[in-house]
């Protein structure tokens, strides 16, 4: 659930029937909604929940318009340019269906399973390939990451692949890296509930790599610690010693 604790104010005097609300974009109509619920929509939100069916065709649509207009704008000749006649387009569908899509579309289905053996030890998960975007420069973030649980007879266990899922659409979104380990560590920890929960991650950052400095061996490693492994510096040292060392 997103935090709404900077959400925009509440719309003041104008209030939109449907009819009103069919006649704006569809960028328009899904802000006016969030709006309307005191709900945030920072970059690295999901928005799913006040999204109808056909507007992401309209917003991809809105963003093909938007993006001819940021070529057109760097001085491209788009029309007689045969390797940018569609980039608009190619971009569009890029930004809505692939790399922000953790944005737009409901978490994955996670079948959850009871303890039933009550499994009790360190498990870890990974390394997962990550990609996400840097969101004050819209640059790749690409790296890998792992996943400590340490169960207890109350949690719920899922499926290997479905942290992979649970990952992947977290970080389907353009944010920092900081924000969005510790947004999966909330998610994880709400869907298994387990004792401890530990995620360590390393990524290149293309902000780095492709301006600015243009530094390319720099990584970002940053780890969340929650439970059991906050707790218990042992715990803590076995799950950090069982992670692969870099070469």
């Amino acid at each position: 659930m997103a935090d709404t604790s900077q959400s925009p104010s509440r719309p003041s005097g104008l209030i939109l029937n449907e009819d009103d609300l069919a006649t704006l974009p569809a960028s328009e109509r899904i802000r006016y909604r969030l709006v309307g619920a005191d709900r945030r929509y920072h970059a690295n939100d999901n928005i799913s929940a006040f999204i109808r069916e056909g507007e992401l065709l309209e917003i991809k649509a809105e963003v093909q318009a938007k993006m001819a207009e940021v070529l057109k704008a760097l001085v491209i000749d788009t029309d007689s340019d045969h390797n940018t006649q569609e980039t608009a387009k190619r971009v569009a569908k890029m930004f809505v269906e692939e790399v922000f899509r953790g944005r737009y579309q409901p978490m994955p289905d996670v079948t959850e399973f009871p303890n039933i053996s009550r499994l009790n030890e360190l498990m870890i998960v990974g390394p997962i390939t990550v990609r996400s975007a840097c969101s004050h420069h819209m640059c790749p973030i690409i790296g890998k990451l792992w996943i400590g649980v340490l169960p207890n007879e109350h949690s719920n266990l899922i499926g290997l692949s479905k942290y992979a899922r649970i990952a992947d659409w977290i970080m389907s979104r353009p944010q920092i890296q900081e924000e969005a380990v510790i947004m999966l560590a909330d998610t994880l920890q709400e869907r298994v509930k387990p004792d401890g929960l530990a995620i360590v991650m390393e990524a290149d950052h293309f902000c780095m790599a492709w301006r600015g400095v243009k530094d390319n061996d720099s990584a970002m490693t940053n780890s969340v610690m929650r439970g059991a492994f906050l707790k218990d510096a042992n715990l803590r040292r076995e799950f950090l010693s069982l992670l692969p060392k870099k070469s």
